[in-house]
């Protein structure tokens, strides 16, 4: 007997390595087996895409497939200062200067100000969705329980490829700050080579500074959470000092022109400065080491975005009064102002607090990441053995090394300018989807709703997705024409006005919810799209190239690992299967 429990032993030791762990799936047990899944590709898509999840499945025995918990050790105070450390970093200290320079003008306070418009509304979302389903997989859990397994999948690849994108961005400007903290070019450490453009100036400090990051993320999550407080509080006496001596040193002349890009130039900076925010999503995936979720991610996730928020107008308006809009640095703008103005010492306090900042932003980064996948590996569209917690860290070694490994490998190539413009329009379509998710959440409830009410719901979210598409659409096409928004504002009012007085809601949130649904889900979803249509050809084309190569993942791998797992429990008695494998509640495995 003691034999045989020292072989489980090993044999459930977390670091394992072997086929089984990677791919346990029956469909890859054998070539024959494999061919025979991809012969019934086209029933397991339709199965996928007409699955739903639910909250209980989600919380017990998916979050289960880790075989050992998160530690729950986090307060509203730790998370208030992780959406400090997760937010305050790169898209202030560079996208600021660079789209001031190059799309805004001095009218990038007003991008900012439409941009965290669009990111308040989203918290909304999240908030709500995170209190009531306080799991690690972020928004990959509440699409899945909301609109579906394909959804979640959607979700998932895009989410796996903000967090690679977005961590291979900050870690690029970090090298630049650095240089800057050295008096030195802001290119200057990185190594030149004959390689195309954008992608020419290699960055092994980007690789360092990822790794260790990293590392300090694997080692727990309460030290990590010190740690950040520290640096974070450094980072905020760095922020009052810009703004103080910006506008001590302001120059109302260099406001004038003030739209020298036109109002099309405010969105499309708008566009791209959104990846500022981003990262307050990470806090969402901390709610399954939260000690009171319904209390304190509506206080950490609204109160610290709240005041970032007004953080970056004043921090934005001050730079733009400090120097001219076609002298700002697009690499380091606040430290060559604060030289322009005669405060050289200044840009040494600067890049030191972009450091900092950029530093708890990847640090923040790291763990909200790695949470994210940890989540999907649960699901198994990527292989379960990223799923794993260690039983002594609590936190997911494997799913963090992932992530870190494929940003090195980003970070080390591209540039920051193709890295924000595709974050940017990953981030924003994710946004979307969640606040579709909200309204189905509080709209439709399997085997409560009527077949009735079902088709008013699709019929109604049809014409606010659309509409707000063809906003989107017309303002990309003619920035200046109006006769489009005739048609298609009053379209996404009806929509909107015909949720809410002909759809009656069959959910309503236990603790914490979003206020004015439909009207603030709905604005969400139009925001969202409109600042996508705002983002250049390129950027779409890059999500387009990157979606068509998840959809191929999907096809040969993703569908059938997730076929399996949601059908090997189908043959026990008394069991309803509601695709991820386990138990459906109150008939949440039947879609919408």
């Amino acid at each position: 007997m003691e034999g045989k429990n020292n072989e489980s032993q090993i044999a459930r030791s977390y670091w394992r390595r072997g086929w089984r762990d990677l791919f346990p799936e029956e469909s890859f047990q054998s070539w024959a087996a494999y061919r025979r899944a991809l012969a019934d590709t086209p029933h397991r898509l339709k199965d996928r895409f007409q699955c739903r999840s639910d909250d209980a499945t989600e919380l017990g025995a998916v979050r289960r497939r880790s075989e050992h918990d998160m530690k729950r050790c986090l307060s509203w105070w730790d998370l208030t200062w992780f959406g400090f450390g997760s937010v305050i970093g790169a898209g202030i200290f560079v996208l600021t200067g660079q789209e001031a320079h190059e799309h805004a003008g001095p009218a990038i306070v007003l991008s900012y100000v439409a941009s965290g418009v669009s990111a308040m509304l989203s918290v909304f979302c999240y908030t709500e969705f995170a209190v009531e389903i306080p799991v690690a997989g972020g928004s990959f859990a509440y699409l899945r329980v909301e609109l579906g397994d394909f959804a979640a999948f959607i979700a998932a690849a895009n989410l796996i490829l903000e967090s690679i994108i977005g961590s291979a961005a900050v870690a690029r400007a970090w090298t630049s700050y650095l240089a800057t903290l050295l008096n030195r070019p802001s290119n200057s450490l990185r190594i030149h080579t004959n390689l195309s453009k954008d992608f020419n100036l290699l960055d092994p400090i980007a690789v360092l500074i990822l790794t260790v990051t990293s590392t300090v993320a694997i080692l727990s999550t309460k030290k990590t959470s010190y740690f950040n407080w520290i640096a974070s509080a450094v980072h905020v006496v760095v922020i009052v000092f810009v703004i103080i001596a910006g506008f001590v040193h302001a120059d109302t002349d260099n406001l004038k022109p003030f739209l020298p890009f036109g109002v099309q130039g405010v969105f499309r900076a708008a566009a791209i400065v959104y990846f500022a925010y981003g990262g307050f999503d990470n806090i969402a995936t901390m709610a399954e080491e939260t000690k009171n979720p319904s209390r304190d991610i509506p206080l950490g996730l609204l109160g610290s975005m709240s005041i970032i928020t007004a953080i970056y107008c004043l921090m934005a308006l001050s730079l733009s009064m400090m120097q001219r809009y076609t002298d700002i640095d697009p690499n380091a703008a606040y430290s060559v102002a604060f030289r322009s103005v005669g405060m050289k010492w200044a840009q040494y306090v600067v890049a030191l607090g972009a450091l900092k900042g950029m530093t708890t932003v990847l640090l923040v980064g790291a763990l909200g990441q790695a949470r994210y996948t940890t989540h999907i590996a649960r699901s198994h569209i990527i292989p379960p053995l990223f799923a794993l917690v260690h039983p002594k860290t609590g936190t997911p070694i494997y799913a963090t090394a992932l992530i870190t490994f494929c940003s090195a490998c980003i970070a080390f190539f591209s540039s920051l300018d193709v890295l924000a413009s595709l974050l940017s329009i990953s981030t924003l379509f994710i946004f979307m989807m969640m606040a579709v998710a909200l309204l189905v959440r509080r709209y439709y409830v399997s085997g409560v709703s009527s077949r009735e009410e079902m088709g008013k719901l699709v019929g109604f979210l049809l014409l606010i997705v659309a509409s707000s598409m063809g906003m989107s659409a017309y303002w990309g096409l003619r920035p200046h024409g109006w006769v489009g928004y005739v048609i298609t504002v009053p379209v996404w009012v009806v929509g909107t006005l015909g949720l809410a007085w002909f759809v009656p809601q069959r959910r309503s949130p236990k603790v914490w919810g979003v206020p004015l649904v439909p009207w603030l889900p709905s604005l969400s979803i139009a925001t969202n799209l409109f600042l996508m249509g705002s983002l250049g050809y390129e950027a779409f084309m890059r999500f387009g190239i990157c979606t068509g190569i998840m959809l191929v993942y999907y096809v040969f791998f993703g569908v059938h690992a997730t076929y399996d797992v949601a059908h090997e429990q189908s043959d026990e008695p008394d069991q309803k299967v509601d695709g991820s494998g386990e138990k459906a509640v109150g008939g949440a495995g039947e879609g919408p």
